[in-house]
Order: structure tokens, then sequence, then C-alpha cells
């Protein structure tokens, strides 16, 4: 007989809620639900804030979101799922940055609170009510969660650094003129 505490349960409702948030961004991303604007729309947004090619750039974002909120959902997989959606998340978080913390001025409050939780049930474990559990933690074993969590985070602050690349030379290219025609300063 298998008894389930508090912590499985707590485990269990913060992995439905983070999960199904992740699953549905990265759903708007992907298919254009919930009012996203799906692969085309999403990828010609994240052309303008430096992450190109912005259709790539959408679908990975997507496919993290949506596969890793779906896995931690079910509690499978926990590291991986964990690991992919906090690295989405932390690029998000590198677009917002620019507006300060609070998401009601378009920071990254919201996108680090998510990330966050995703990397917290990576280093957790999904607990006993759990397709992980019930499958004996093939794909939740202890040294995955390192594995997953320094992959994902060299991966990521390859994709931010070069949006922020991309980014200052794109902001040096709009930079006006410094001198008139007579060497002084404008």
């Amino acid at each position: 007989m298998t008894c389930f505490d508090r912590r499985d349960l707590g485990l269990l409702l913060l992995r439905l809620g983070t999960g199904g948030v992740l699953a549905a961004h990265g759903a708007q991303k992907l298919f254009g639900w919930f009012g996203g604007g799906g692969l085309s729309g999403t990828g010609a947004f994240m052309e303008s804030v430096g992450y190109a090619p912005g259709r790539a750039s959408a679908a990975a974002a997507g496919l993290a979101e949506t596969g890793g909120g779906t896995l931690l959902a079910l509690g499978l997989a926990t590291p991986a799922a964990g690991a992919a959606a906090a690295g989405a998340m932390a690029g998000a978080s590198a677009v917002h940055a620019p507006n300060g913390f609070f998401a009601q001025s378009g920071g990254y409050e919201y996108a680090a609170y998510l990330g966050f939780a995703a990397a917290g049930l990576a280093v957790t474990g999904p607990g006993r009510i759990s397709l992980d559990h019930a499958m004996g933690h093939t794909a939740d074993r202890n040294w995955m969660v390192p594995v997953a969590l320094a992959g994902t985070a060299a991966a990521t602050l390859a994709v931010i650094g070069a949006r922020y690349a991309r980014v200052r030379r794109q902001e040096e290219g709009e930079q006006g003129e410094l001198f008139d025609e007579e060497g002084v300063a404008v």
C-alpha cells in the first residue's frame, strides 16, 4: 500500500499549476491557442527582440514550455522537464529585464517566478503522486538533476549571450550622428 502525505499533495498542486501555465503559454507560441501568435507571429516577435532566427527560436521556446510544462504536470522526467522550462523562462526574463522587476511595468517578475518554480521542481522531484514514482524513477535519477540543469544553463547562457550581442549591434547601428559636418558634438 502506498501512502501519500501532504508534501506529495503540495508537489502535485505545484506541478499541476506551474506545468499547466507553462504548457498553455507554450501552446500560444506553437499553435496560436489562447490568443497566441503561433509560430509565425511569435517568430516575428522573437526576431524583433533579438532571438534569431525568429521562427526557430519560437519553436524552441514553445517546445520547452509546452513539453516541459506537460511533463512537469505529469511528474514525468521531472529533472529534464523543470530544466527545460527554467531555461525558456530565463530567455523570457532577459527580454523583460530592461523594464525592471514588476510585471505591471513589463518586467521579468512572472517569467522569473515560473522559471524558479520549474527549477525548484527539477531539484525537489515530483513526489509520490507522479508518473516518475509510478515508473520507479527511471527518468528521475539523482544524477539527472545536475546534468539537466547544467546542460540547460550552458545552452541558455549561449542563446541569451547571442541575443545580447545582436541587440547591442542593432542599438549601435541605430545610434544617431555624434558630430555635425563641422565636427561639433550634436
